[in-house]
């Protein structure tokens, strides 16, 4: 139960500061190529949000390792196209004026956000595979 309670917490946080960022993209604007745009429109919202239901019901397994998987897969997307490679959206790219004020925040937020994500990930998979103990 804990696992659902708190995979499905770092979800919605995850989903909020991905759409937040989202809209920082929009307004600034920073696009992202088509190759990026199926990445977040798959792997970074979707996934996370079927993992979080699967948490919830006897599949909770496969909830885990696909909540370890999207969220790992968001972090090194962040990782690599923020702080890496040298791009319109890598963030010395972006001003702290307007609405880059927000694209910097929900950034840095994101990949303090998936790091938590995928330490619940890899907690709810070590704690689905402990064999139960009888008292």
């Amino acid at each position: 139960m804990k696992i659902a309670q708190y995979g499905t917490a770092i979800v919605v946080i995850h989903a909020i500061i991905n759409g937040l960022h989202g809209l920082a993209h929009v307004e600034i604007p920073v696009s992202l190529s088509v190759l990026q745009s199926l990445f977040v429109g798959i792997v970074i919202f979707p996934i996370p949000i079927i993992a979080a239901i699967l948490l919830w019901t006897q599949f909770y397994r496969i909830g885990s390792w696909l909540l370890l998987s999207s969220i790992a897969g968001s972090l090194l997307f962040g990782i690599y196209n923020h702080l890496i490679v040298i791009s319109p959206d890598h963030l010395s790219q972006v001003s702290f004026a307007g609405w880059g004020l927000l694209f910097q925040i929900t950034a840095i937020l994101i990949l303090i956000v998936d790091g938590f994500g995928c330490w619940i990930g890899i907690w709810a998979l070590k704690r689905i595979q402990q064999p139960e103990t009888v008292m």
